[in-house]
């Protein structure tokens, strides 16, 4: 990996939740590559820890804990672990997120005529919907109650939430999703002023469209070619294209340089290609 910026983070302490996935990685791998000290949260600890030993194999410092960001217990936990081993956390990047096919619809517009086998809004459940708020927002706001009392008062520290395109303009399909991203941008603002006083930044990004494992299945079919999402979606993006993983490192590294924003607090940067400043005519 070439890091965009040539920024050290050496004796800083990173923890990424979610970090297992394919974004996270990404992350994970570039804070190591500019000298940080990384701990990778995730539910799924050995995805977690073979990423972890990737990342030790190429000369970086990264160590995977299991996590629950829904639990409190299992965040402290975690958090104890990392104190003792790595240190006081510098760095909280709030990964973990996603949707659930259960706050999914089928179809874009309600048709009452079309209801056969056909999920409309009537049919999302509760669970599900439960759930996504849950991943994204309380998945969000717990770690940050662990993690940012190691912060307190001491310079260069930061959060970084993940919001999305989805908090600007809700996308077709998928409300819990969109209602729990623009939740999280509401929340990055909200931590930014509370956390003003005692040295702590917040700030989020929000990525445009990115292919991970968990929207893979509605832009492509099984046999590789783009669903009438995909093409939308491509139409919709001034430059055409889905965005590659690592573009989302310049704006991540930005917005945890102190020196580079350190008067930057609260803000939500689109990484989009240009999708979120598109009218579409």
């Amino acid at each position: 990996m070439e890091l965009p910026l040539k920024t050290s983070f050496k004796g800083k302490v990173v923890v990424i939740t979610g970090a297992a996935g394919v974004l996270c990685s990404m992350f994970s791998e570039a804070f190591a590559k500019a000298g940080a000290k990384v701990a990778m949260l995730d539910i799924d600890i050995k995805a977690a820890k073979n990423k972890a030993l990737e990342i030790v194999e190429q000369g970086g410092y990264a160590r995977a804990y299991s996590c629950d960001v829904l639990d409190k217990k299992s965040i402290q936990e975690a958090h104890d672990k990392i104190v003792e081993e790595l240190g006081g956390c510098d760095i909280l990047i709030n990964g973990a997120g996603g949707n659930n096919p259960k706050a999914t619809t089928d179809c874009e517009y309600y048709d009452p005529k079309n209801t056969d086998d056909i999920k409309s809004f009537f049919d999302l459940e509760q669970d599900g919907i439960k759930f996504v708020f849950d991943l994204n927002y309380m998945g969000s706001l717990l770690p940050t109650q662990v993690f940012a009392k190691d912060m307190i008062n001491k310079k260069g520290c930061s959060v970084i939430n993940i919001s999305s395109m989805n908090a600007f303009t809700p996308l077709t399909k998928i409300p819990a999703y969109s209602g729990a991203k623009a939740a999280i941008s509401n929340y990055t603002q909200w931590l930014a002023v509370h956390f003003s006083k005692v040295g702590i930044r917040c700030n989020a990004i929000a990525p445009g469209f990115f292919v991970t494992k968990q929207n893979e299945k509605m832009l492509f079919h099984e046999d590789g070619t783009p669903t009438e999402r995909t093409n939308k979606i491509l139409n919709s993006t001034p430059m055409e294209r889905f965005g590659k993983p690592e573009e989302l490192i310049g704006a991540l590294f930005f917005l945890c340089n102190e020196k580079a924003s350190g008067f930057i607090n609260g803000v939500v940067i689109p990484v989009d290609g240009g999708f979120s400043a598109y009218s579409g005519v």
